[in-house]
């Protein structure tokens, strides 16, 4: 039987797991990334993850047919290469041919939002749909497209950046150094700008006793209070799903995918959020209706997906 390992490198954890050929993981480990240090040190966590992996998963090393990870930032798949990454410090750094000596394995390296876009499509809340548009609602706002089982990325390999499509002209400050981007607004660090903003203003909200508790504001905080009525927190919510039904909106007439699944920390809302998001949507959309219409669902996988996505990616690259 073969196996594939998968990597996804996050922020604050590498996780790496072994799938079979469906995507069901078998064995995995995780690693703190801990950025700002030498590449080597983070090629070695991988490869040291990986071993406790394939341990976990009791399969044997010649039974691993390929290896797949997914990486923030700008990623050019064919050669392995990061081309970017901006909290590890890379730049056109060879990822794939590194991981590739050192387990003497194929490795296809793919953007981070793309291989968790693959991985729900294989496994998750989209699996079995022709097209699928995954949005990771976390720091920022990752999106991945996958078409009839692949990730779709353009010509330029770039393709499907929909957290840097402008919703508001001249409107909030983005970290990409334009101004009024949907991950401006829409990510969970957009929302807890919003909930600091609203807290400000109403020092009696509920939202104020919620953060003094926890000793943080978080992107759950002003779905906290909403839920327990509180007006201030009913207004964020409001303005924020509107901002992230634009967003969508705009996806679903410009591609019409079968499923736009919802992930992210702020995805975890579940209902609380795609109820008003899936009524504006469906509101403001156009074009088809009933058994034909996008379907707005909440991602199933939570961090394993882009493992999971990571290692299909691998195993298509090898067929």
């Amino acid at each position: 039987m073969a196996f594939y390992i998968g990597v996804d490198i996050g922020g604050t954890n590498i996780n790496v797991g072994v799938t079979d050929g469906t995507g069901n993981i078998v064995g995995e480990a995780e690693t703190p990334t801990g950025a700002n240090r030498p590449q080597e040190a983070v090629i070695g966590d991988i490869l040291s993850a990986a071993d406790r992996a394939v341990s976990a998963a009791g399969v044997l090393r010649r039974e691993i047919f390929a290896a797949g990870v997914g990486c923030p930032g700008t990623v050019e798949s064919s050669s392995g290469t990061v081309v970017y990454n901006n909290n590890l410090g890379w730049r056109n750094f060879p990822l794939g041919k590194l991981l590739s000596e050192a387990w003497r394995l194929p490795v296809r390296v793919e953007n981070d939002a793309n291989a968790a876009a693959l991985g729900e499509v294989c496994a998750g809340s989209a699996k079995g749909a022709s097209s699928a548009m995954i949005l990771t609602l976390g720091t920022g706002v990752g999106s991945g497209f996958v078409v009839e089982g692949r990730i779709w990325t353009g010509w330029n390999a770039s393709a499907c950046e929909f957290g840097h499509m402008v919703i508001v002209k001249g409107g909030r400050p983005c970290t990409c150094g334009r101004r009024g981007c949907l991950e401006a607004y829409a990510s969970a660090t957009g929302l807890i700008d919003m909930t600091r903003e609203a807290m400000a203003a109403h020092p009696e909200s509920l939202m104020n006793a919620l953060a003094e508790r926890e000793g943080r504001v978080g992107g759950h905080t002003a779905f906290a209070a909403a839920e327990r009525g509180d007006a201030a927190a009913l207004r964020v919510v409001d303005e924020y799903v509107d901002y992230l039904a634009c967003g969508v909106t705009n996806i679903v007439n410009g591609l019409q995918p079968e499923v736009v699944g919802i992930g992210g920390g702020v995805g975890r809302q579940g209902d609380r959020l795609l109820a008003p998001l899936r009524q504006k949507v469906y509101a403001e959309v156009y074009g088809g209706r009933g058994e034909r219409f996008t379907r707005l669902t909440q991602c199933t996988l939570g961090y394993r997906a882009g493992l999971v996505g990571a290692a299909m990616a691998a195993m298509q690259s090898t067929v």
